[in-house]
């Protein structure tokens, strides 16, 4: 089993910025692609950002120029930093790793959560 712990959410002004992490620890042999979505209130959950192990990284449209995606490999923690936010940001941010497993096996998992709302 995998545990994931997403944390840095919360309500900043527009203009302000915000970094979320998700670490990820249990029965983890590697964990190829790291990503990011969001879900506003009545609208389906979208990939904002992801990277591999490697380091490539991609985004969607909306956030090029104002949100980075990370990782730390040693510490299965993956971490998106929000900068310029916009209102249109507010959202539940999940993050979901894919995790292959001693055997070869890769499984998807979610976080549960966190809540970033921009507002004045």
């Amino acid at each position: 089993q995998v545990q994931l712990v997403e944390s840095g959410g919360g309500l900043v002004q527009p203009g302000g910025s915000l970094r979320l992490s998700c670490e990820a620890s249990g029965s983890i042999f590697s964990i190829s692609v790291m990503g990011w979505y969001r879900q506003a209130p009545g609208k389906q959950r979208d990939l904002v950002a992801a990277i591999t192990s490697g380091g490539s990284s991609n985004y969607v449209d909306s956030v090029k120029g104002r949100f980075t995606i990370s990782r730390d490999n040693a510490k299965n923690t993956v971490y998106l930093q929000m900068n310029s936010l916009k209102p249109e940001d507010t959202a539940v941010y999940y993050c979901k790793p894919i995790v292959v497993s001693a055997t070869g096996f890769h499984y998807e998992y979610w976080g549960q959560g966190t809540q970033v709302t921009v507002s004045s």
